[in-house]
């Protein structure tokens, strides 16, 4: 899979999660994945909602549009973001 793929509703990213950062950001691609720092710590699913909740901010959207479909317990993992188009979330994100 490509660092992001259109689907049927939405779009899918590939991310590799660093918890306990010293802030929450995007820093950008490494390799085939998107690069996002926490300030949570990876335990009780507390860093996997903080990467939610920042890329919906970064996208303007309802937290409830980005689920982790795959790789709740590892550093990488395939966010889904449903109603949003694959053009809006590649410029947003820095993907293009």
């Amino acid at each position: 899979m490509k660092t992001i793929e259109p689907t049927s509703n939405g779009v899918k990213i590939i991310v590799k999660v660093v918890p306990n950062a010293s802030k929450d950001e995007i820093t950008g691609l490494i390799g085939d994945r998107l690069k996002v720092r926490v300030k949570s710590p990876p335990e009780s699913g507390k860093a996997n909602k903080a990467v939610c909740k920042l890329i919906a901010g970064v996208l303007h959207l309802n937290v409830r549009q980005v689920t982790i479909c795959s790789g709740n317990t590892t550093q990488i993992k395939t966010v889904e973001i449903i109603d949003i188009s694959f053009t809006t979330v590649a410029e947003k994100l820095g993907l293009k």
